[in-house]
């Protein structure tokens, strides 16, 4: 296959932002653009499909044009029809081919999930390795503008359960780039689930193919007081925080997970035996979320480090919102990040 040339000195982790010199500034959807372009350059098989995607601005910038290089056998809108669009999907990526199929929001893939669940994520496993199911489901999460309680959803601790599904999150163009390319070479499915309110972000992305492997996490910003983990778009909300913190004497480490299946659970434990103290801040929902899981696996294996019981900044365990100032009380931000901090440190 064309996807093992890709040189191993590109799959290493990088800081926040890439400091190679001379990188380019990009947006983060013109890194999963170009990620995209260079996999179907790469290699023929691969193909997007998805609702929208050959619009003017595409799937939220991302796919914009790509169709007028490619053409639309290899880039093609599809119908509001999910469940069976899917199938075509798996069965695609049965047969040798590496779709990416968009679903927009990861609302949607609550009609896909027969096709996900039972299928995609196991037929590696029950054909005992014979089959392989190279195929990128990506989806936007939402969040503002009113989209309410069936467009905004963050569905991401669902699919964490299920064994043979991967599930990525950037939070950074370099790595969506990075991370887009791993995911197209991967044998078997990948989520990729990225956030409406990281689109906006833009920074260095070399023009070279790179690959960052699934379960590396990156410390975003080195301290000793306190580990904060911020996922997805909640990882802008760390940074904040940390520099408010800052202000005020606290030293915060604020860990990037990239991926939550797998997820780089050394490097969380890592760094609460160094601090002792854990926020994990988590644009889901708080009732068996991510959030959940990852502190119970720190409590499995850094108990003795803790010096206190871990704060998860979650979601409350009710549907979206559609009005402005509902939603402002519903979403989290850098200000319950800081709460949460200061309870731990008994400086609230």
């Amino acid at each position: 296959m064309p996807w093992t040339i890709v040189n191993k000195e590109n799959e290493i982790d990088c800081d926040y932002g890439n400091s190679e010199e001379g990188a380019r500034k990009l947006s983060y959807s013109e890194a999963i653009r170009e990620a995209l372009m260079q996999a179907m350059t790469l290699d023929e098989n691969v193909f997007i499909m998805g609702q929208g995607i050959n619009d003017k601005i595409g799937m939220f910038g991302a796919t914009t044009d790509i169709y007028k290089q490619f053409g639309e056998v290899r880039v093609f809108d599809t119908p509001l029809a999910e469940t069976g669009l899917t199938g075509v999907a798996v069965g695609a990526a049965m047969n040798g081919l590496r779709p990416v199929y968009c679903h927009n929001r990861p609302d949607f893939l609550m009609l896909s999930m027969d096709q996900i669940v039972n299928h995609a994520s196991k037929y590696n496993y029950m054909s005992g390795g014979q089959c392989t199911i190279p195929l990128v489901i990506w989806a936007v999460t939402g969040q503002g503008w009113g989209s309410a309680a069936q467009h905004s959803q963050a569905l991401h601790g669902l699919f964490m359960h299920i064994p043979g599904l991967k599930v990525v999150m950037p939070t950074t163009p370099y790595d969506a780039k990075g991370l887009m390319l791993q995911a197209i070479a991967d044998n078997n499915p990948v989520l990729f689930l990225d956030h409406r309110q990281i689109y906006n972000q833009k920074g260095n992305v070399p023009e070279k193919m790179y690959k960052i492997p699934f379960g590396k996490g990156v410390v975003r910003r080195t301290g000793n007081e306190i580990t904060i983990l911020g996922i997805s778009s909640m990882l802008q909300e760390a940074l904040k925080a940390a520099e408010k913190l800052e202000k005020d004497g606290v030293s915060a480490e604020i860990i990037d997970l990239r991926t939550i299946k797998p997820y780089d659970i050394n490097l969380v434990v890592e760094s609460v035996k160094k601090t002792g103290y854990l926020v994990i801040a988590d644009t889901g929902w708080r009732t068996g979320g991510v959030a959940a899981e990852i502190a119970a696996e720190v409590y499995e294996r850094a108990f003795e480090s803790l010096k206190a019981p871990i704060e998860r900044v979650t979601l409350p365990d009710l549907p979206t919102p559609a009005a402005y100032t509902l939603e402002n009380a519903y979403y989290k931000t850098e200000e319950d990040i800081i709460e949460a901090v200061g309870r731990l440190l008994g400086r609230n």
